[in-house]
């Protein structure tokens, strides 16, 4: 069973930049594909961005595509989000989420075994 922790939440002024890491630990980390997804107030939970095992296919939300990147290093254990150009709107609670890679599940779905903890990001006008 693999255990997942966010980092790099925090506060920006809008059009700043972001980094969330999530480290892993428990599980081979290869063996997971991996998910970001957010939460804000009064919303329901919506996937952000997904990334395969090996890092080779990735989705994104259409309210993040060009602004955002996903990317792994298996090395380290360590799945990564970058978040450029923020808007206002992009303040939520932030979850990184992993499952089985032979699963071979769509990466559009949101039906992920393991989350994190979630980290805040608040982005001002």
């Amino acid at each position: 069973q693999v255990q997942l922790v966010e980092s790099g939440g925090g506060s920006v002024q809008a059009g700043g930049s972001l980094s969330l890491s999530c480290a892993a630990s428990g599980g081979t980390f290869s063996n997971y594909d991996m998910g970001w997804f957010r939460q804000a107030p009064g919303k329901e939970r919506e996937v952000v961005a997904a990334i395969n095992w090996i890092g080779r296919i990735t989705y994104y939300a259409d309210s993040v595509k060009g602004r955002f990147t996903t990317s792994r290093d298996n090395a380290k254990n360590t799945g990564y989000l970058q978040m450029n150009s923020l808007k206002p709107e992009d303040t939520a609670v932030y979850y990184c989420a992993a499952r089985p890679r032979w699963r071979q599940d769509d990466p559009r779905t949101s039906v992920y075994d393991y989350w994190g903890q979630g980290t805040q990001v608040t982005v001002s006008a």
